[in-house]
């Protein structure tokens, strides 16, 4: 088990976890509370309504489900892409005057590395944004409380501008489960070939395209390579967006211009539009107090949350059953787990991650909750006897020694066979097992 207090001062916090808990509630009084005799959880499985919810730290503080539901909001994905594909001309909007405009991206761009001179397409982008997408901006800078200050420690690690947090609006509208119609996956939207060359493990049970903190690691390596080979900031943008490929060629048409407005014509329609996107939300972030905007603002930034490594696949349905949970807050947790099961591949490090006040449920019953999920495992629909040809003294016999750590469902799975088998071959009454204990096993 590993176990880490998160705090937005460090990138190892897990920014997905963006329920406010109540530090109080992991003292030593209340630890000592989460246990739970042993005997009394296994008659609480053995109910007839199914496994009842394990009473753990019963003081915790409720979280906050209009929250979870605003950082799992989709809606503002689908409109931020609009925006970016969309080419704003003649908006209206004299609250914002281009002498003022023009005298604040001056100074912006005495401060940034990247272009944010004035020019007439992004004065148009800005206006626009400001005119039709004013409470979608205040819930985004609401969200971005949680995630920037990851964003940040790690653009800072790799030693690439601050201002690429905002990389991330433009791209998913920080919501690590965003998936475009192309196929770009997570906070960064990174491509399955892009994502796997960057270490980011993509596969039937998991993507780690949409995990924050694996995915912000890639995507600052990916954006620090690309500066490497243009060495300038507007154009690493526009080949994130639409790959080196078409940046190059966009050099070459326009014979050897490098500036991105230069360029702007010869790329693809949707990176014209990605740039200025970007420049016009850094613009409205960095003024957003002169512009009116209210973000609500959380009081309490802390919240704790811990993994465990599983030691056999549990399904999300089986640990809100066990904590108490909805299965939607369970996926907030673990977004990249693509079939709400959490897998178990031996050799292979898969973690649940759940607020430390849930977590204390699970280690506190491992064992309990494991033969649990092996039992209700065992209750699945098998084939048919004649199609599997290898019930008792048909199939090989071998002998299995148990080893620390093990569980009966571990070693069903294991070999193939089910725990109900195992029970009844061994004629054992109840799924304890211990370490040299030797079984009997027809494969």
């Amino acid at each position: 088990m590993k176990l880490v207090k998160y705090t937005f001062s460090t990138i190892t916090c897990y920014l997905m976890s963006a329920f406010v808990l109540n530090a109080q509630n992991t003292s030593n009084n209340n630890t000592q509370k989460d246990t739970i005799n042993k005997t009394n959880i296994t008659t609480s499985i053995q109910r007839t309504e199914g496994l009842n919810r394990l009473n753990d730290n019963p003081n915790a503080k409720k979280y906050d489900e209009k929250w979870l539901k605003e950082l799992s909001n989709s809606d503002l994905f689908y409109q931020m892409s609009e925006d970016v594909a969309a080419s704003p001309t003649n908006v209206d909007y004299n609250e914002l005057p281009t002498e003022l405009l023009k005298e604040r991206l001056e100074k912006l761009n005495q401060k940034t590395p990247f272009n944010v001179e004035y020019n007439p397409v992004l004065e148009q982008v800005i206006k626009s944004f400001l005119k039709n997408r004013r409470s979608s901006l205040e819930r985004l800078m609401s969200l971005s409380d949680y995630y920037f200050p990851m964003f940040e420690q790690e653009m800072s690690n790799q030693k690439i501008p601050l201002e690429i947090k905002y990389l991330a609006i433009i791209e998913s509208a920080l919501n690590p489960k965003a998936r475009s119609h192309a196929g770009a996956t997570g906070l960064w939207q990174f491509m399955y070939t892009t994502g796997k060359s960057y270490g980011l493990e993509v596969n039937n049970y998991v993507d780690e395209r949409s995990d924050p903190i694996r995915a912000t690691k890639a995507a600052a390596k990916y954006l620090k390579e690309l500066y490497q080979i243009f060495g300038d900031w507007d154009l690493v943008l526009a080949a994130y967006n639409s790959g080196p490929g078409n940046v190059t060629k966009a050099i070459r048409r326009s014979n050897g211009k490098t500036n991105y407005w230069n360029l702007r014509p010869y790329l693809p329609k949707e990176t014209a539009g990605y740039v200025p996107a970007f420049l016009a939300t850094l613009y409205i972030f960095e003024y957003a107090k002169e512009h009116g905007f209210k973000p609500q603002r959380r009081a309490n930034h802390l919240f704790e949350t811990d993994t465990i490594r599983v030691k056999q696949a549990v399904p999300f349905k089986n640990i809100a059953e066990i904590t108490g949970m909805d299965v939607q807050e369970i996926q907030f947790f673990n977004p990249s787990y693509q079939l709400d099961v959490v897998p178990y591949v031996e050799g292979r490090n898969y973690a649940l991650r759940l607020p430390i006040s849930e977590i204390g449920k699970f280690v506190a019953n491992e064992q309990t909750i494991y033969s649990y999920l092996s039992e209700e495992n065992s209750k699945r629909e098998k084939p048919l006897p004649e199609v599997l040809k290898g019930d008792v003294g048909k199939g090989k016999k071998v002998t299995y020694t148990v080893k620390k750590g093990d569980n009966l469902g571990k070693i069903a799975t294991r070999h193939g066979v089910s725990v109900s088998n195992i029970k009844r071959w061994n004629r054992m009454r109840n799924n304890s097992v211990r370490v040299g204990q030797r079984l009997t096993i027809y494969k």
